[in-house]
């Protein structure tokens, strides 16, 4: 059972869960050199139609500026995200992905994949069409 930290015991246990889970995936990227924050990051840059300013990968992200600019530095000392002044802000870079931060995504998105595979293993099709219907109720409450 959840540690109370609302007045709502269900909404305890689905923090407990989406923690847990995201802890789950966490170990398994982290055996590979990756983490969760940095395979969103190789994500946002992956699907973008062109290079992204920091700031719209931190505002993709839903994450600080300050964060993204941790989390590129981290990636760009890797050699997995390169910086480009961006033509018309001389402020701004633009953001892109190098062969090696394509090659990086691809290995952290399948160890993604076979985790939370792993952990929604004991879900029938059913139970997995019913769970995203009661989170999508959820989500369409509070959004």
């Amino acid at each position: 059972m959840a540690v109370q930290g609302s007045s709502d015991v269900l909404v305890d246990e689905l923090y407990e869960t989406t923690h847990g889970l995201r802890q789950f995936v966490e170990v398994r990227l982290r055996a590979g050199g990756a983490s969760v924050a940095r395979l969103r990051a190789l994500r946002m840059l992956a699907h973008a139609e062109r290079p992204l300013r920091m700031r719209d990968l931190s505002e993709r992200a839903g994450i600080a500026a300050r964060t993204a600019t941790t989390i590129v530095d981290s990636l760009e000392r890797d050699g997995l995200v390169e910086r480009v002044r961006h033509p018309e802000d001389r402020r701004a870079f633009l953001l892109s992905l190098t062969d090696e931060g394509r090659r990086c995504h691809g290995e952290a998105e399948e160890i993604d994949r076979d985790a939370l595979a792993e952990a929604t293993a004991g879900l029938t099709d059913a139970e997995r069409d019913q769970l995203r219907t009661l989170l999508g109720r959820i989500r369409k409450a509070t959004g």
